[in-house]
Parts: structure tokens; sequence; C-alpha cells
């Protein structure tokens, strides 16, 4: 089993969103970086774990975790013109872009924010946390998930990190909401 962690707007799709879809289940679609297709492609396998990070909000913050329930295979969000995904290249016969399913585990109790993780020695080599990651998937290791679960159960290190829920950041009307 392998550990990842997926990022979204919560504009686009929070955990909220997950726990109430059908068998509080759907497909991680959008995805429109090689690297980050390549894991979703080759990597992810049902079983696999992922912390649901909600990502351009206030604050950015770990907030669930998903099961991945669905191997990779081709995003077919890709092939609707009208759609926000859309990729001209990518056909049924050649497909470009892969997506997974994913299924609702737990919303945690209280988030863990972006700058709260910064803090943590244990974390300090998380592929979130370096200068200039901007992948919406990504690995993580079993230490990493474990110790952003158990913040996740601890109470919040400062008054400021209290359990709220992450609000998106205000943009303007024309702004992207695709994952990466």
């Amino acid at each position: 089993m392998r550990h990842w962690l997926l990022k979204n707007e919560p504009e686009c799709f929070s955990i909220a969103d997950l726990e109430a879809a059908p068998q509080r289940t759907t497909f991680w679609d959008g995805v429109r970086n090689y690297q980050a297709r390549n894991f979703l492609r080759d990597d992810f396998q049902p079983g696999d774990l992922a912390i649901y990070y909600h990502s351009n909000a206030e604050p950015s913050a770990a907030v669930g975790v998903v099961k991945i329930v669905r191997a990779g295979y081709p995003d077919h969000t890709a092939q609707n013109p009208k759609g926000d995904h859309y990729d001209p290249k990518h056909t049924a016969l050649n497909p470009i872009w892969y997506m997974v399913d994913v299924r609702h585990v737990e919303t945690f109790p209280r988030i863990v924010p972006l700058e709260e993780m910064r803090k943590v020695p244990e974390l300090k080599g998380m592929e979130l946390l370096k200068t200039g990651s901007r992948l919406s998937v990504m690995p993580i290791t079993k230490a990493e998930f474990d110790k952003l679960v158990k913040l996740a159960h601890s109470p919040a290190p400062t008054p400021t990190a209290a359990a709220k829920k992450p609000q998106p950041k205000k943009k303007p009307a024309a702004a992207k909401s695709k994952r990466s």
C-alpha cells in the first residue's frame, strides 16, 4: 500500500462534497500535469490511502482521508469539448490523461493547516512543503501520513489553528479551478 496527498480547491470539490457524493465515492479527474498523471496512471492502486488537502483556501490544510478504490484509467472529462478539462489531443484510442476513483474515509475532527505542517520536524521532507511544489497529486511516506492523521486528532497547538473549515480564497470570476 502506498500513501498520497491529493490537493483540490474546496470551491471546486471539497471533502464535504465527497462525503455527500453517492456511496461517498467519485473520480479524481482534471489532472493536467504529466508527472501527476504518471502517478495516477502507473502507481495508484486500490487500497492506497491519501490525505485530502484543500489548496488555495484560508487556510490551506489537510482535511481528511480518502481511499483509492479504482486504479488509473483514461480521464473521460478530457474528451468533453464543453468541459473545463477538455484536451483535443486526448482520445479514446490515444488517452493522455488519467484519473482514479476515491472514497471518503474520514473528515478530520480538526484541519491541519499548512503553516502548522511547516513547524513539524517529521514532515520537513514532504513534497508539499518544498519551495515551488505545485503538484496536486504527490506521494507521501507512511510516517508522514500517520503524523498528519495524528495531528488531526490532537488539540490545535494554538488558538488560531482551531478546527475551522478552510474557506476558498477570493478569486476573480475568470479564475481556473482545474487540478494540475
